[in-house]
């Protein structure tokens, strides 16, 4: 996601004062999932964005067909482009024939925005969704569609995945030349890769098009600006046209960092520019990634040493750098309950130094997030599934949307409120009730709603979605799929609502469990121990305070006056 402010240093521009869109995506290939799936995390990171799911059914259309191009963060209409003959189902960003695509804005040069172009890198994805039935297809498509018509958005990378393949694709546009300067580098299978508001691809094999893709003139229109000098093999595609800063490393690359440091427990594989492995330590980039250090470069693709499971990537999508150098939760901004959020802006300034607020990949400003599966092991139409959340990920659920389902379950459609007008049906809105609930308290309230994350997440994962991929399979081989379809609508639609509902009495539970700095003792069926005299008089009731750092924090700021005689 981005604004009309250009991202390019800091999310990206970590020491700037304007406030800017913000996003993670988390790419694991088949084989270094635990189920043989393909799958895609992203984090939709956004101050002006409402959650909510996106369904665009398949259709067919007359010759002369157009479509109207509408800029996905603004709503402005660009203009019109012909529609396809044909056009795939689409839930969210990904469609019926397992295709995933998540995007990070990195901003880049401004020069290189072409204001008179129609496409925009969100009409580009869903465009691309409803048309292509590959990976390879939508980097194509991709292509065409920004070389036609003119692109006018700001520097992206994209995670694009099928059943087969992961790819992450960087382009940006050209200025006042129409189309885009792009690279696309496919992952090796058992690697996983991320990528967080920073251009990743740097050096690029030349000739090996089975797995690097790139615009002819990648590296001559950087030659003719003067922005590369060297020989096109010592050419690297972030460094021409995003190169890497303080900000870039620290608001951005420090997410893929802790998305690898997390999935890889410390330690993981890389190839080295020879084509060989190397073992490595989530450590030895550290310094990289904190902005110290830019002298090296953190790789592209790592391999992990175990499989990495759906809820694995779910819980890395909601780190706040927990345990390192940079965990918001130990100094005093953390308040008095370790709170690991910032309010933006993202600095701040004290006797004229400036100052940082970490971005973690869970921030408070998500609109939606997900975690989406390419599954070759079933039939498309049950193989494509999207893990679905709104708000901050940290303390939301993602529940299991089939992507052939044909309906939207109510809590998420489009229209059920938005940003300036609540509504008490929305997930979007229950789940900031939720979550600001917890930003109070956060060391007491956070843990209590992550027990309600991990049961309805585990049992969807371990038995629920299982059971009904077997069923599914089993309708769709045997052609009954009007019923498959059928019945994974209402299984998608019904968890949905359900779990929604149950986190409408949560908010009503931490209201009554949390009150004024208080916390209450409930018996293992979460009923509230009361009194033996009185049902409505609690028993066992406490009051934790507040964390060691923080009581010390004051007494070095006031102790005197509040040191007791």
């Amino acid at each position: 996601m981005k604004h009309k402010l250009l991202i390019a240093a800091a999310v990206a521009a970590i020491l700037a004062p304007a406030s800017a869109f913000a996003c993670t995506n988390i790419i694991v290939t088949r084989g270094a999932s635990a189920d043989g799936s393909n799958m895609v995390s992203y984090a939709a990171d956004s101050h002006w964005l409402y959650g909510e799911l996106y369904l665009r059914k398949a259709g067919t259309f007359k010759e002369k067909a157009m479509r109207q191009i509408i800029e996905w963060d603004t709503y402005k209409p660009l203009g019109k482009i012909p529609e396809a003959p044909q056009t795939y189902q689409r839930m969210g960003n990904m469609n019926e024939h397992q295709l995933i695509i998540g995007e990070t804005t990195w901003g880049g040069r401004e020069e290189q925005i072409n204001r008179d172009g129609i496409m925009d890198y969100g009409s580009l994805i869903y465009i691309a969704l409803e048309r292509a039935r590959s990976a390879r297809e939508a980097i194509k498509i991709i292509v065409d569609l920004a070389n036609t018509y003119g692109y006018c958005s700001e520097g992206e990378t994209f995670s694009i995945a099928d059943k087969d393949e992961v790819w992450i694709m960087d382009l940006v546009g050209k200025g006042m030349q129409k189309g885009i300067v792009w690279v696309a580098r496919r992952v090796p299978d058992g690697y996983i890769c991320a990528h967080a508001n920073q251009a990743r691809i740097t050096r690029f094999p030349m000739n090996d098009p089975e797995n690097c893709l790139y615009s002819e003139d990648v590296v001559s229109f950087a030659r003719q600006n003067g922005w590369f000098g060297g020989a096109d093999e010592k050419f690297s595609f972030r460094d021409a046209y995003n190169p890497l800063d303080f900000g870039g490393a620290r608001g951005c690359e420090a997410r893929v960092w802790a998305a690898f440091n997390l999935l890889c427990d410390g330690h993981f594989t890389y190839i080295d520019s020879y084509g060989s492995e190397r073992g490595a330590s989530a450590s030895d980039y550290l310094n990289y990634a904190m902005g110290y250090d830019l002298s090296g470069e953190m790789p592209l693709f790592v391999k992990p040493s175990r499989k990495i499971t759906v809820k694995n990537v779910a819980d890395a999508m909601r780190d706040h750098y927990e345990g390192t150098p940079m965990d918001m939760r130990v100094d005093a901004g953390a308040g008095g309950n370790a709170c690991p959020y910032r309010w933006r802006p993202m600095n701040f300034t004290v006797d004229g130094q400036t100052y940082v607020n970490e971005r973690a990949i869970a921030t408070q400003q998500t609109g939606f997030w997900f975690v989406a599966q390419a599954r070759p092991n079933l039939p498309d139409a049950a193989g494509a599934l999207i893990w679905f959340g709104v708000d901050d990920a940290a303390t939301s659920w993602l529940t299991p949307i089939y992507v052939s389902s044909t309906t939207v379950p109510d809590c998420f459609k489009v229209g059920n409120g938005d940003l300036l007008h609540y509504s008490a049906k929305s997930a979007f809105w229950i789940n900031n009730r939720v979550t600001n609930s917890c930003y109070r308290m956060y060391d007491q309230m956070e843990p209590y709603v992550r027990e309600k994350i991990d049961a309805f997440e585990n049992a969807q994962i371990s038995k629920a979605v299982p059971e009904l991929d077997k069923r599914l399979a089993d309708l769709l081989v045997a052609g009954k799929t009007d019923k498959a379809v059928k019945m994974m609508t209402e299984f998608s639609v019904n968890t949905a609502q359900k779990q929604f509902k149950a986190w409408v009495k949560l908010e009503e539970t931490l209201l009554v469990k949390y009150i004024d700095g208080n916390v209450k003792a409930q018996d293992a069926k979460g009923n509230f121990k009361h009194t033996k005299y009185h049902d409505g008089t609690p028993d066992g009731l406490t009051q934790p305070g507040y964390t060691e750092r923080f009581k010390r924090a004051i007494v070095q700021d006031n102790g005197k006056i509040l040191i007791a005689k």
